[in-house]
This record gives C-alpha cells, structure tokens and sequence, in this order.
C-alpha cells in the first residue's frame, strides 16, 4: 500500500498531462486515519466519475456492536451515514472546478425510504464509505492541484465529519436506528394479527408534490386518525404504545368522492412496504412485505403468462394458458400483472379503480344482458377476488368509486371523506343487500397459478453489450430496452441499477432451463442475504456504490417486460 505522499506525488507529477495519465493513481493509499482507495479512474472527464473508497478501522471510528448487532440495524446505520456523507459533500463541495463531472462528488443518493445500498459498509472491522469523484481537467489536461485540493481537503473533511463517531449527532442517529428497528417490528405483527396493513393515528399521508416523495406540509394537513371500530394498538420496543387504524386480511374497499383522500391513502399503502426516514410522515403505515401495486399498462409486452382464469375464448381460438403478446390492451395487461405477481408469492394486492381497465374490474347486469357471457372474454376481476381470498389466502385492498357492486363481495368498507376515514361496512353491506343488482357472477373455469421457465438464451449478452439502468424506469439490457413506468412500487434509481445486475448475475448462475422463475429470483437472493450485495456487482474488486436492494417483485416485473422474452 502506498501512503498519501505518494499519491500527492503522482498527482503533481502528471499536472497537465493528457487525461488518461490520471490512470496510474488507482490503487490504494494509508492516510493518517484512514485508507483510500481509487478503484477506478474514469476514461475522460465527460465519463463516469471515478470509484473511490474511504475505509476507517473500527479502532478509530469507534461505532459501538451496539449499534450494528443485527441486520436491521446495521442498515439503519449504514443508512444514515450515507445520507451524513451526502450533506457533508453540499457543505464542503463548491461544484464543478474544471470540463465536465470535473470537480464534482458524488455518493448514492438516499430517498425517503431505508434501503440495503452498497454506498456504505460498517462491520467489526472498519467503516467503509463508497463514492465517486470527478476527478478534474481543463479541456482534457490534468489539473493536478484541484485534484490534490479534493482528496487531501475537501474529502478529509468530510470523512472527518461522517466515518467517527464522536464527530456525529449521536442522539439524532439513535432515533434514526430505534425508529426503523419498530417500523421492522411492527411490520412482522400483521401477519399474527391477521392483518395485511396498519395506518398510524398522526400519520401524515399527503406528499408535497406529484414530484417530491416529501410530506405535505401546512395548516391544512390533515394527519390520519383510526375509526373506533378499527382501531388497534401495538407495544415497540422503543417507541412504546402505538395507536392506528389495522386492516384485516380478506377483501376490503377504500370509498369516498373524489379528491377525499382515496389514492391517497392507497398510495401511503403500497409505499408501506418500505420503511421511512424520521420525519416523513409514513413512519409507521406498514403494508405485508409482499404486496403489490396492480394496474393497467397497455402495450406492454407479455410471454407465455396462463391468464386464463381472467381471460378465455379470445378470437382466433389464441391461447391464454400460454399468453404471449407485443402490445397487451389495457385488461388483458391487468390480468397478466396479477397472475405474475401470484407466480411470486404476493399475498395482498393493490388496485385502484382510476389506473384499472374498467372491464377487467366489473361487467354490471344490464350490460351481461346485452353482451352473453360466450361473447365475453373477460371474466372481471370482482368474480375472482373472493376466490383468490378464500383458496390462496390472497388480499386484496380496492380504491372504488364508480361501482356499488364491489360491496357484495367485501369484508371491510372505509370511507374517506375530507381526508378522515369511516368505517362504513355495515351500512355497505346494508345497501347491497336492499339494492341488490341483477348481475351474474361469470366463472367458467378455475383459477389456476402456473410457475414458469425462462429460456436462458433470452438474456445471453455478447461480450460488448452493456447493462445500464437509464433512471428510474429504464434499463437497459444488451440491445433491449426494459421499461418500467408502470412498476410503481420502484422507488429509487439504485433499485433499477441493481435489477440490471441481477438479470445478468441470474441469467449466468441460475437460468437452466429447470428452475421457474420465482425460484431463480430466491436463489439471487439467497446469495444476496448470505453474501451482501455486492456479490451482483460487474466490478469485481471494486466497489459498487449505487446498488440498492430491490424486492423480488420488482425484478420478475422486469424481467417479464423485456421484449423478446421467451419461456420453456
């Protein structure tokens, strides 16, 4: 190993030099509290910035066992020094100093939800920050001084400032790893509680914008308060007693007029699959792990999915026990969601009426009179919900505003009216009684789940093709391009980057033509749990520092939107 003379030596030596000179820094460096390594150096200024890390022994950093006894917590304190790094990078950076990224600092960015990222490392050993710098030129000419003014200043800083333990709000950081120790807590007490979500009293649902994942904020924030008939309390470890709203497993209904707070609350659900940093409002609105966000998304691609139980007798006699399409419609999109999303082991759905295909959700009885059930394809989704409920143990929650019919089918009714919700069940249950309708509940056939078997060749990469996520929504694959728009529990670029990853370190390890898909998924897992998520990083030795842990959902949504797939 070098020391830090060394590298301020190498750096003077190439000032001004061509901009791949600044190749021979990589390597690794012992400054006086810490080691530096440059992983890698990024071809040209206009490239991606250059790899960095900065590791400190636990012999100086000093985080108690404490604070990192188990898994939870550990990502709780990784989480919150990779956002300290990131303020202490705006406090101590002025920009760019130089032609394109030149100057620049940069580390994976943190949202309102606490994810597993590869940006930060804490174990009994050391403390490890992973980031990038744009190591700076004019033109492409080395600038040797702005370069030793980053890393011999401005980074030691906020080393400094970050990576010991001393040097943090220790209080503000304790809050941090207690609050999601009880979010982790209360999650894992649905299921023993028969419930499949838990919206706190206090709660602060809104967020600022169609833009911002940030709380609203203002006098006319309503914060959510608990129906007395629903209302339920939970012990935390630290925060002590809680009070909120518990919503039981089985078919339950979320009413109300428009702009009362419907979507709202839905969305705060599917989001609650997640935890959140302290302040954000949805703190303690958790949802089962493994539910999902249906919706209709037209024209996406499908590939040999058995939607069979939603979608029979199509013309031209074409197969939906093995559907495959290039340009789904807006139902047959929604059918294939949900059965993927079965194939993997979800145990509550999210469906709002406003993203939905409005025949996929409901056929009402004045309409089955006019169009015969052997003209119709479609079997609608309300003709299955109880069935998915009652014979695989699958919820299902129901933004509805236009259709009365749902109420015959569920257990529990809310109302949100001015953004407060009312239990409503059994005066729902009243009205569907007293105006019961004509329609006919239209199953011909059962509702079958069928496992699937990618074809490995689907995802062969030549030696020159690259997998790169394009933000939030985008990947791409070889050649192809993977669009995630509609995938809405997505929530953070690293999540996309590292779905990219995990296609190729799955399609390499995994995809044999034998394991469905599903137990493909669990197999990268299972490798991710035991060995961290870095083992899907294509820098091997180097460090991956904008990875985030995404949920299988996400990844077999993915995985099924990539054109051209095929299935054994």
């Amino acid at each position: 190993m070098f020391t830090a003379e060394d590298l301020r030596a190498k750096l003077q030596k190439i000032n001004r030099r061509g901009y791949k000179a600044y190749k021979s820094v990589e390597g690794s460096y012992r400054f006086p509290k810490y080691q530096l390594f440059i992983d890698h150096v990024q071809s040209d200024p206009f490239a991606p910035p250059s790899r960095m890390r900065v590791r400190v022994n636990q012999s100086l950093a000093k985080f108690h066992r404490e604070l990192y006894k188990n898994y939870h917590r550990r990502i709780a304190l990784q989480d919150y020094l990779t956002r300290e790094f990131a303020k202490n990078i705006l406090r101590v950076s002025q920009g760019k100093s130089g032609t394109g990224k030149s100057g620049l600092i940069f580390i994976d960015k943190c949202g309102q939800e606490i994810l597993e990222r590869t940006a930060m490392l804490v174990n009994e050993d050391f403390v490890e920050a992973r980031f990038a710098v744009g190591l700076p030129a004019r033109g492409r000419s080395i600038l040797a001084d702005e370069a030793i003014d980053i890393i011999f200043n401005k980074l030691a800083v906020i080393v400094e400032k970050t990576l010991f333990y001393e040097n943090l709000k220790q209080a503000e950081l304790s809050k941090h790893i207690e609050q999601y120790e009880d979010q982790v807590y209360l999650q894992s007490k649905l299921e023993e509680h028969n419930l499949v979500a838990f919206i706190a009293n206090g709660s602060i649902l809104p967020r600022e914008s169609g833009v911002s994942d940030k709380p609203l904020k203002g006098k006319n924030v309503i914060p959510f308060k608990s129906p007395k008939s629903m209302e339920m309390n939970f012990e935390l470890p630290n925060s002590g007693k809680i009070t909120g709203m518990g919503i039981p497993k089985g078919v339950t209904l979320v009413v109300g007029g428009g702009y009362h707070g419907k979507s709202t609350l839905l969305r705060a659900i599917e989001r609650g699959v997640y935890h959140h940093v302290p302040g954000d409002g949805r703190e303690f609105v958790v949802a089962l792990p493994d539910a999902v966000k249906i919706r209709a998304e037209d024209g996406r691609s499908i590939h040999g999915v058995n939607i069979s139980g939603f979608i029979n007798n199509l013309p031209f006699k074409q197969d939906t026990q093995k559907f495959s399409t290039e340009n789904a419609s807006g139902s047959t999109s929604q059918a294939a969601n949900i059965v993927e999303a079965l194939e993997v082991g979800t145990k509550l759905l999210l469906l709002d009426e406003d993203t939905s295909a409005t025949n996929f959700m409901i056929r009402d009885g004045r309409m089955q009179k006019l169009v015969s059930k052997e003209q119709e394809p479609i079997t609608p989704f309300i003709d299955r919900v109880r069935e998915l409920y009652e014979k695989y143990d699958v919820s299902s929650i129901l933004v509805v505003g236009g259709s009365g019919d749902y109420f015959s089918v569920a257990d529990c009714v809310i109302k949100m009216d001015n953004y407060m919700a009312k239990d409503v069940t059994q005066e729902a249950k009243k009205i569907a009684h007293e105006y019961a309708d004509n329609r006919k509940r239209e199953v011909v056939s059962e509702f079958c789940i069928t496992p699937r078997v990618i074809d490995p060749t689907s995802f062969k990469l030549g030696n020159k093709h690259k997998v790169k996520a394009k933000g939030l929504y985008s990947i791409l694959y070889g050649r192809k391009n993977i669009e995630l728009h509609f995938v809405e529990q997505l929530v953070d670029d690293s999540q996309t980057s590292a779905i990219g990853e995990i296609i190729r370190y799955a399609a390499k390890r995994y995809m044999n033509n034998k394991l469905t898909l599903s137990e493909v998924i669990e197999k990268v897992l299972k490798d991710i749990k035991e060995h961290g998520l870095d083992i899907i990083s294509p820098f091997k030795g180097q460090h991956p520092g904008n990875l985030a842990l995404p949920r299988k959902y996400e990844i077999c949504a993915a995985i099924n939107r990539m054109r051209g797939l095929k299935t054994m």
